[in-house]
């Protein structure tokens, strides 16, 4: 029987370039979609998939990351004792996340690319596998997309890759993987990754999208991929990289996921991410329609 995960890692040390200037004094992972910072809709759904470790890997001026997670007492009981109970709740209750998900920081050293927070932080893991979402997306599902993750690799033991299906046209965006045989039930056993094919060369009609189960072979690829770079100072280190060599002599799966993915990345998936939230939204979402079909005016006849 598989290891039961318990552990996770979040990246949150890249610069948010492709959103400057909004990023420029505030961290792209602390930017609002609906009433929450994109990184506190990444930490709800690992706790809500019974994560009981979080590892966030930063970098230099991602202080607010860490000021919204903590506990804030004192500003709890002002807003108690103003009468303020649902803002004291709502205040506590992102105070409790950090309690819930164990949730401690390290700062990121070595090559840049995305591979390299995964490796810091598997040095405090040991043998353990670990779940590893960007900050920047966001799932809205029925079960949590971690969760789903997390039940692939518990019948597989075996690295995990989040997938979704996508139009031939949006290949050259992706990792698209190469798919071998199809389990049901959205699993899939695949060989290796594409990266970024053009749609006449991709080998599948599936993305690699931000939710992987990393093994202790995956970190072992990724420590040979650093050794290397370090030997060579050339190119980045990624995760994607180290799976495609990993899944070259070893079992590796993917897992469709069932539900909505939101990127936050660069501006216009953003402004998507921000308007399915606030559509979704009891209050909000009314509002909106209602005046999306004013803008537009009446419908002739």
């Amino acid at each position: 029987m598989a290891t039961t995960i318990r552990r996770a890692v979040i990246p949150a040390a890249g610069l948010g370039s492709r959103l400057l200037p909004l990023t420029k004094a505030i961290p792209k992972e602390m930017l609002p979609v609906g009433d929450k910072p994109v990184i506190e809709h990444t930490v709800r759904e690992l706790v809500a998939s019974g994560i009981t470790d979080i590892t966030i890997v930063v970098s230099g001026g991602k202080s607010l990351i860490q000021d919204h997670f903590r506990p804030n007492p004192a500003l709890v009981a002002r807003l108690r004792a103003d009468g303020k109970t649902a803002y004291a709740d709502a205040v506590e209750e992102v105070g409790e996340l950090s309690r819930l998900g164990h949730i401690t920081y390290l700062d990121q050293h070595g090559p840049y690319g995305n591979g390299t927070p995964v490796l810091n932080a598997a040095r405090n893991f040991g043998d353990e596998p670990m779940l590893v979402l960007w900050p920047d997306d966001v799932f809205v599902a029925e079960v949590p997309r971690a969760q789903q993750l997390i039940r692939a690799y518990e019948a597989t033991s075996c690295p995990v890759l989040a997938l979704l299906p996508i139009e031939p046209a949006d290949s050259g965006r992706y990792g698209v993987p190469v798919v071998k045989e199809d389990l049901g039930d959205g699993q899939l056993r695949i060989t290796g990754l594409v990266e970024k094919p053009a749609p006449q060369d991709a080998p599948s009609a599936f993305a690699a999208i931000g939710g992987y189960v990393v093994t202790p072979g995956i970190v072992d690829e990724l420590r040979e991929q650093t050794r290397h770079w370090y030997d060579h100072r050339e190119g980045e280190i990624y995760l994607t990289d180290a799976i495609n060599a990993y899944a070259g002599s070893h079992a590796v799966y993917g897992q469709v996921i069932r539900g909505n993915w939101y990127d936050t990345g660069n501006p216009a998936d953003y402004l998507v991410a921000q308007f399915a939230s606030a559509l979704s939204h009891p209050d909000y979402g009314p509002l909106l329609r209602a005046m999306t079909h004013t803008l537009d005016g009446p419908t002739e006849t």
